[in-house]
Protein backbone atom coordinates (compact mmCIF):
# COMPACT_ATOMS: atom_id res chain seq x y z
CA UNK A 1 0.00 0.00 0.00
CA UNK A 2 1.27 3.35 -0.51
CA UNK A 3 -1.19 5.88 0.81
CA UNK A 4 -0.60 9.31 0.02
CA UNK A 5 -3.53 11.53 1.32
CA UNK A 6 -3.06 14.74 3.26
CA UNK A 7 -0.96 14.23 6.84
CA UNK A 8 -4.25 15.56 8.37
CA UNK A 9 -5.70 12.03 7.20
CA UNK A 10 -4.76 9.44 9.48
CA UNK A 11 -6.01 5.85 11.04
CA UNK A 12 -7.50 8.08 14.55
CA UNK A 13 -11.17 8.64 14.30
CA UNK A 14 -12.86 7.55 17.65
CA UNK A 15 -14.34 3.97 18.42
CA UNK A 16 -17.64 3.63 16.75
CA UNK A 17 -20.39 1.08 17.87
CA UNK A 18 -22.70 -0.82 15.24
CA UNK A 19 -25.17 -3.22 15.00
CA UNK A 20 -25.67 -5.31 11.92
CA UNK A 21 -27.48 -8.46 11.11
CA UNK A 22 -24.41 -10.58 9.64
CA UNK A 23 -21.11 -9.86 8.67
CA UNK A 24 -19.49 -11.14 5.15
CA UNK A 25 -15.81 -10.90 4.87
CA UNK A 26 -13.62 -11.63 1.61
CA UNK A 27 -10.87 -13.68 2.21
CA UNK A 28 -7.60 -12.59 0.53
CA UNK A 29 -6.06 -9.54 1.62
CA UNK A 30 -8.73 -9.43 3.97
CA UNK A 31 -8.13 -12.31 6.15
CA UNK A 32 -4.83 -13.68 5.04
CA UNK A 33 -2.08 -11.84 3.07
CA UNK A 34 -1.11 -14.65 0.74
CA UNK A 35 0.48 -11.91 -1.99
CA UNK A 36 4.05 -13.18 -2.16
CA UNK A 37 2.14 -16.77 -2.87
CA UNK A 38 0.51 -15.23 -5.49
CA UNK A 39 2.61 -13.68 -7.05
CA UNK A 40 4.74 -16.57 -7.49
CA UNK A 41 1.97 -18.42 -8.44
CA UNK A 42 0.94 -15.42 -11.14
CA UNK A 43 4.66 -15.87 -12.35
CA UNK A 44 4.64 -19.11 -13.02
CA UNK A 45 1.81 -19.05 -14.79
CA UNK A 46 2.70 -16.30 -17.21
CA UNK A 47 5.80 -18.11 -18.21
CA UNK A 48 3.43 -21.23 -18.73
CA UNK A 49 0.89 -18.89 -20.98
CA UNK A 50 4.14 -16.76 -22.43
CA UNK A 51 3.07 -13.54 -20.98
CA UNK A 52 4.47 -10.83 -19.08
CA UNK A 53 3.59 -11.92 -15.41
CA UNK A 54 3.24 -7.94 -14.26
CA UNK A 55 0.35 -7.93 -16.86
CA UNK A 56 -1.39 -10.71 -15.24
CA UNK A 57 -0.60 -9.19 -11.29
CA UNK A 58 -2.00 -5.50 -12.46
CA UNK A 59 -5.59 -7.21 -12.43
CA UNK A 60 -5.54 -9.75 -10.75
CA UNK A 61 -6.18 -9.20 -7.59
CA UNK A 62 -9.92 -9.70 -6.26
CA UNK A 63 -10.55 -10.97 -9.65
CA UNK A 64 -11.48 -14.50 -10.32
CA UNK A 65 -8.62 -16.77 -11.74
CA UNK A 66 -11.39 -18.20 -14.25
CA UNK A 67 -11.73 -14.83 -15.56
CA UNK A 68 -7.97 -13.93 -15.73
CA UNK A 69 -7.38 -17.10 -17.59
CA UNK A 70 -9.96 -16.19 -20.17
CA UNK A 71 -7.93 -13.17 -21.31
CA UNK A 72 -5.02 -14.97 -22.17
CA UNK A 73 -5.64 -18.84 -22.57
CA UNK A 74 -9.61 -19.17 -23.64
CA UNK A 75 -8.89 -23.08 -23.35
CA UNK A 76 -7.75 -23.22 -19.87
CA UNK A 77 -10.54 -20.74 -18.32
CA UNK A 78 -12.55 -23.76 -16.68
CA UNK A 79 -13.09 -24.96 -13.56
CA UNK A 80 -11.43 -27.94 -13.94
CA UNK A 81 -7.81 -26.09 -14.91
CA UNK A 82 -8.39 -23.26 -12.41
CA UNK A 83 -9.29 -25.60 -9.15
CA UNK A 84 -5.92 -27.35 -10.12
CA UNK A 85 -3.84 -24.52 -10.44
CA UNK A 86 -5.56 -22.39 -7.63
CA UNK A 87 -5.29 -25.92 -5.43
CA UNK A 88 -1.94 -26.44 -5.54
CA UNK A 89 -0.87 -22.49 -4.39
CA UNK A 90 -1.01 -23.75 -0.41
CA UNK A 91 0.78 -26.87 -0.57
CA UNK A 92 3.81 -25.29 -3.05
CA UNK A 93 3.78 -21.85 -1.13
CA UNK A 94 2.14 -22.25 2.23
CA UNK A 95 4.90 -20.82 3.92
CA UNK A 96 4.50 -17.31 1.76
CA UNK A 97 1.44 -16.46 3.71
CA UNK A 98 0.16 -15.44 7.06
CA UNK A 99 -2.96 -13.87 8.45
CA UNK A 100 -4.03 -10.52 8.34
CA UNK A 101 -3.25 -9.19 11.43
CA UNK A 102 -6.52 -9.67 14.12
CA UNK A 103 -7.90 -12.39 10.91
CA UNK A 104 -7.71 -15.31 13.38
CA UNK A 105 -9.49 -13.65 16.61
CA UNK A 106 -12.23 -12.22 14.17
CA UNK A 107 -13.00 -15.70 12.89
CA UNK A 108 -13.13 -16.81 16.73
CA UNK A 109 -14.94 -14.43 17.82
CA UNK A 110 -17.79 -14.52 14.85
CA UNK A 111 -17.75 -18.19 15.09
CA UNK A 112 -18.07 -18.63 19.20
CA UNK A 113 -20.22 -15.55 19.86
CA UNK A 114 -22.82 -17.38 17.46
CA UNK A 115 -22.81 -14.68 14.83
CA UNK A 116 -24.20 -14.83 11.30
CA UNK A 117 -21.67 -14.40 9.05
CA UNK A 118 -19.52 -16.30 6.18
CA UNK A 119 -16.84 -15.58 3.60
CA UNK A 120 -17.26 -14.56 0.27
CA UNK A 121 -14.44 -14.86 -1.91
CA UNK A 122 -13.14 -14.72 -5.43
CA UNK A 123 -10.92 -17.94 -4.62
CA UNK A 124 -11.84 -21.57 -5.53
CA UNK A 125 -13.21 -23.64 -2.85
CA UNK A 126 -9.74 -25.36 -3.46
CA UNK A 127 -7.96 -22.64 -2.61
CA UNK A 128 -9.63 -21.38 0.37
CA UNK A 129 -9.63 -24.99 1.98
CA UNK A 130 -5.75 -24.88 1.25
CA UNK A 131 -5.04 -21.93 3.11
CA UNK A 132 -7.68 -22.65 5.92
CA UNK A 133 -5.75 -25.69 6.49
CA UNK A 134 -2.17 -24.37 6.38
CA UNK A 135 -2.89 -21.23 8.71
CA UNK A 136 -5.10 -23.48 11.30
CA UNK A 137 -8.09 -20.89 10.95
CA UNK A 138 -11.55 -21.67 11.82
CA UNK A 139 -13.50 -22.88 9.08
CA UNK A 140 -16.23 -20.37 7.77
CA UNK A 141 -19.51 -22.82 7.33
CA UNK A 142 -20.78 -20.44 5.15
CA UNK A 143 -18.65 -19.58 2.35
CA UNK A 144 -19.53 -18.16 -1.18
CA UNK A 145 -16.20 -19.47 -3.93
CA UNK A 146 -15.56 -18.52 -7.13
CA UNK A 147 -17.46 -21.37 -8.86
CA UNK A 148 -21.08 -20.11 -7.22
CA UNK A 149 -21.78 -17.40 -8.94
CA UNK A 150 -22.13 -16.50 -12.75
CA UNK A 151 -19.46 -13.30 -12.46
CA UNK A 152 -17.50 -12.56 -10.08
CA UNK A 153 -16.58 -9.05 -7.77
CA UNK A 154 -17.69 -5.90 -8.35
CA UNK A 155 -20.52 -7.87 -9.25
CA UNK A 156 -22.99 -8.39 -6.46
CA UNK A 157 -24.55 -11.48 -7.18
CA UNK A 158 -21.59 -12.91 -4.58
CA UNK A 159 -22.44 -11.41 -1.95
CA UNK A 160 -26.76 -11.44 -2.61
CA UNK A 161 -25.80 -15.02 -1.82
CA UNK A 162 -23.57 -14.71 0.64
CA UNK A 163 -26.80 -12.78 2.54
CA UNK A 164 -28.95 -15.63 1.48
CA UNK A 165 -26.48 -18.28 3.07
CA UNK A 166 -25.84 -16.85 6.19
CA UNK A 167 -29.85 -16.92 6.78
CA UNK A 168 -31.02 -13.70 8.51
CA UNK A 169 -34.30 -12.98 9.47
CA UNK A 170 -35.21 -10.36 6.70
CA UNK A 171 -33.45 -12.09 3.98
CA UNK A 172 -33.35 -8.88 2.16
CA UNK A 173 -31.95 -7.07 4.87
CA UNK A 174 -29.34 -4.38 3.84
CA UNK A 175 -27.84 -4.71 7.64
CA UNK A 176 -24.93 -6.65 6.68
CA UNK A 177 -20.93 -5.40 6.95
CA UNK A 178 -18.84 -6.61 4.25
CA UNK A 179 -14.65 -6.56 4.68
CA UNK A 180 -12.79 -6.42 2.05
CA UNK A 181 -9.20 -5.15 1.00
CA UNK A 182 -9.92 -4.53 -2.99
CA UNK A 183 -12.00 -1.61 -5.08
CA UNK A 184 -13.53 -4.86 -7.13
CA UNK A 185 -14.96 -5.94 -3.91
CA UNK A 186 -15.87 -2.85 -1.78
CA UNK A 187 -17.99 -2.23 -5.12
CA UNK A 188 -19.74 -5.34 -4.69
CA UNK A 189 -20.87 -4.78 -1.44
CA UNK A 190 -21.79 -0.99 -2.26
CA UNK A 191 -23.62 -2.43 -5.27
CA UNK A 192 -25.61 -4.99 -3.14
CA UNK A 193 -26.73 -2.46 -0.59
CA UNK A 194 -23.94 -3.66 2.15
CA UNK A 195 -21.81 -1.28 4.47
CA UNK A 196 -18.53 -2.24 3.39
CA UNK A 197 -14.94 -1.98 6.09
CA UNK A 198 -12.19 -1.86 3.47
CA UNK A 199 -8.56 -2.98 4.60
CA UNK A 200 -5.75 -0.89 3.45
CA UNK A 201 -3.56 -3.92 3.09
CA UNK A 202 -2.76 -4.26 -0.57
CA UNK A 203 -4.58 -0.77 -2.59
CA UNK A 204 -4.17 3.05 -1.82
CA UNK A 205 -6.57 4.75 0.44
CA UNK A 206 -7.22 6.84 -2.84
CA UNK A 207 -8.78 3.65 -4.60
CA UNK A 208 -10.34 2.57 -1.25
CA UNK A 209 -12.31 5.78 -1.11
CA UNK A 210 -12.80 6.15 -4.76
CA UNK A 211 -14.70 2.21 -4.75
CA UNK A 212 -16.98 3.95 -2.22
CA UNK A 213 -15.71 2.30 1.37
CA UNK A 214 -17.72 3.50 4.53
CA UNK A 215 -15.15 3.22 6.83
CA UNK A 216 -10.94 2.25 5.96
CA UNK A 217 -9.03 0.89 8.65
CA UNK A 218 -5.25 -0.26 8.55
CA UNK A 219 -6.20 -4.06 9.56
CA UNK A 220 -8.70 -6.64 11.70
CA UNK A 221 -7.80 -5.24 14.88
CA UNK A 222 -9.75 -2.32 14.20
CA UNK A 223 -13.25 -4.29 14.20
CA UNK A 224 -13.91 -5.92 17.60
CA UNK A 225 -17.37 -8.39 17.68
CA UNK A 226 -18.76 -7.32 21.56
CA UNK A 227 -21.58 -9.68 21.48
CA UNK A 228 -24.48 -10.71 19.71
CA UNK A 229 -28.34 -9.68 21.00
CA UNK A 230 -31.59 -11.29 19.75
CA UNK A 231 -29.06 -13.03 16.99
CA UNK A 232 -27.69 -9.19 15.75
CA UNK A 233 -24.31 -8.45 15.73
CA UNK A 234 -22.81 -5.87 17.85
CA UNK A 235 -19.28 -4.53 16.65
CA UNK A 236 -16.67 -1.75 17.51
CA UNK A 237 -14.55 0.13 15.01
CA UNK A 238 -11.42 1.38 16.39
CA UNK A 239 -8.98 3.48 14.92
CA UNK A 240 -10.88 4.34 11.32
CA UNK A 241 -9.20 6.17 8.52
CA UNK A 242 -10.21 10.38 9.59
Amino acid sequence: MSPSLSAIESFSAPTQNFTFDGILSDFDGTIVDSTAAIVKHWHKIAAELGVDPETILATSHGRRSIDTMALYDKSKANWEYVNYIEGRIPKEYGTDAKEIPGGRDLLRALETSGAKWGVVTSGTRALIDGWLEVLGLTHPEKLVVAEDVPLGKPDPRCYLLGRKQIELEDPESTSVLVLEDAPSGIKAGKAAGFKVLALATTHSLEQLIAAGADWIVEDLRSLIVTGVVDGKVNVEIRNALQ
